[in-house]
């Protein structure tokens, strides 16, 4: 695994950008109960960062302790309306800086064909392409990103990169650009100027709601993170993301995340829990 790269108040993840002015209220799109919004009760913790004194987390509890799971391809509705398939990955991915990009490229050479269903595409005509703004990220080949294999592809359906890592016994985060491992996690960073004339550098880990998307995210055909059919996971998101936290917050961020995580979990009835988990009693009878 990658070494954690130590937080720099100049280099937050890039967003990805929605498409924006595109209508989630089109015939045969998704349930609109299934989304709870972003606008809800939440509850945060903050400590110390016991590997950096001038560094302080910032996490998003109510987040962390939910139960949601990524369900591309067993119920994900696609954030494109007829692309289902796609999952997040329709717009490709934007790199969070040129090392990003290199370290990604690294991984891309040992692509197969047996392993990628476009490696001759990407391969004799390229796999990095420019938004409308010209900034650098996977390119997209017939309407998706182009290293993401379709639905039949004996490899499997879904991002190559991933598949790439898996057989390799690797964590896919290893293999992907930044933004697709994080998600739905997101990293920011704040200055904080205190009382007694001391700065420190607030991480913050939470959900990446619609609103991380940017100013189209709102018009995103649908989205995981709030929907009730994507909550109801055996695991936490604190366990079952514990490498990528631990990439994000080094691992005594992420050792002391985890107590202050099962403390919350251990009350009978938590505050503020995600409004599309599944109901609080439900799941203290289940630990009973």
């Amino acid at each position: 695994m990658p070494k954690t790269k130590k937080a720099k108040p100049d280099k937050a993840t890039k967003k990805q950008k929605a498409p924006q002015g595109a209508s989630r209220a089109e015939a045969g799109g998704p349930d609109p109960a299934d989304e709870k919004g972003v606008d809800f009760a939440r509850a945060w913790v903050e400590f110390p960062d016991p590997a950096d004194d001038e560094q302080v987390f910032r996490c998003d509890l109510t987040w962390l302790t939910s139960r949601w799971t990524c369900i591309f391809g067993s119920g994900c509705q696609g954030i494109q309306a007829g692309r289902a398939d796609d999952g997040c990955c329709t717009l490709g991915a934007h790199f969070s800086d040129e090392d990003d990009e290199k370290r990604v490229a690294g991984h891309v050479a040992r692509l197969t064909p047996e392993l990628w269903q476009f490696h001759d595409v990407g391969t004799e005509t390229g796999w990095v392409g420019v938004d409308d703004d010209g900034e650098r990220q996977t390119r997209r080949w017939e309407g998706s990103c182009i290293f993401q294999n379709r639905p039949g592809f004996p490899a499997g359906a879904g991002c190559s990169l991933h598949i790439l890592a898996l057989r390799e016994g690797k964590e896919p985060l290893e293999t992907k650009p930044d933004v697709c491992w994080q998600l739905p996690v997101r990293r920011t960073y704040d200055w904080i100027d205190r009382p007694d004339d001391t700065r420190v550098l607030q991480v913050t880990i939470g959900e990446y709601d619609r609103r991380g998307w940017g100013p189209g995210g709102h018009d995103l055909h649908w989205w995981c993170t709030s929907a009730t059919s994507a909550h109801g996971a055996g695991e936490p998101v604190y366990v079952s993301y514990r490498p990528e936290l631990i990439e994000l917050m080094g691992e005594e961020g992420y050792d002391r995340l985890v107590e202050l995580c099962e403390e919350r979990l251990s009350a009978l009835l938590p505050m503020a829990p995600h409004p599309a988990d599944p109901p609080l009693l439900a799941q203290v009878k289940k630990k009973r």
